[in-house]
């Protein structure tokens, strides 16, 4: 076993020492992107470990990001949720970016959605809606998956055909429609950051087939798919990407923060309603 593997198991152990729940891996991993850490207040019965206590977990140094393991229940569903995400530009390497998200699929998630605050490029989109994300595209030019392959985690080429699960992206945009959130679908595409895209690389994106963009997510994906685990992920519309929103348009974090506290309330209602209607997708471990 590499020494990659290790820390992700040693990690994983950790988590099942604190919480019995954990131990069959009977659970859905969570990971709150920028501005929805309040949605872990859905969360009953909980139990809170901090990021500190975690081998492999540095704390985010991202504002929006608490950096703490959330383990509860919602609907009769053990959720874990990781309150906070590391990005590349924080200068960590693709492996550090998705350690939770590895963390999640060793200990045995039944699917793992991934959330995040992300600019609108389709014009159709408007500030507060919840994309459900039906396909991505890596502009971040790294790979998690690069240098010698982990046998323990998955196999060398893995396919990304079907990266994001059609039957839990169609519960996902269900359980938006029955709770009357602005639910939308479209294609996520992920950027190395901390700049904002400029209005040309907006352009770009919006002719090769984005409908939001953002920071995060893409090397998370790859990972979870490399595990085998299944992967659903909704894109909090939290401004119009660069040169979408007139020419006094102006970028800023705080801005996504404000906009994902007010879609946290949507995503509550969503969630809930998703797990309460897991007959038609939880299938068999």
């Amino acid at each position: 076993m590499s020494a990659l593997t290790e820390q992700v198991d040693k990690a994983v152990a950790v988590l099942r020492e604190a919480d019995p729940r954990l131990q069959d891996g009977n659970f859905i991993g969570l990971v709150l992107g920028s501005g929805l850490g309040d949605v872990v207040g859905l969360l009953e019965n909980r139990l809170d470990i901090s990021y500190d206590d975690i081998p492999g977990f540095p704390p985010p140094s991202v504002d929006g990001h608490a950096g703490r393991c959330a383990i509860g229940e919602v609907e009769g569903v053990t959720v874990v949720a990781l309150c906070g995400r590391l990005h590349l530009y924080e200068g960590i390497t693709p492996q550090q970016t998705v350690h939770g998200v590895r963390v999640l699929g060793r200990a045995g998630a039944r699917a793992i959605l991934l959330t995040n605050a992300g600019g609108g490029i389709n014009p159709e989109l408007e500030v507060g809606d919840l994309m459900v994300i039906d396909d991505h595209i890596n502009m971040t030019g790294r790979n998690p998956l690069e240098g010698l392959n982990e046998p323990e985690l998955g196999p060398r080429f893995p396919d990304l055909t079907r990266a994001w699960d059609p039957d839990l992206a169609e519960a996902l945009f269900r359980a938006g429609q029955a709770t009357e959130s602005p639910i939308r679908r479209g294609v996520y595409v992920g950027v190395l950051g901390p700049s904002y895209e400029t209005p040309a690389e907006i352009r770009m994106m919006a002719t090769l087939g984005a409908d939001s963009v953002g920071m995060s997510t893409v090397l998370e994906a790859i990972a979870i798919r490399h595990l085998g685990r299944r992967l659903a992920g909704i894109s909090v519309i939290s401004n119009a990407a660069a040169g979408m929103g007139g020419k006094e348009q102006t970028l800023n974090h705080l801005e996504v923060s404000e906009v994902g506290a007010e879609a946290s309330r949507h995503m509550k209602a969503l969630l809930r309603h998703f797990l309460a209607s897991r007959d038609r997708w939880w299938g068999t471990p």
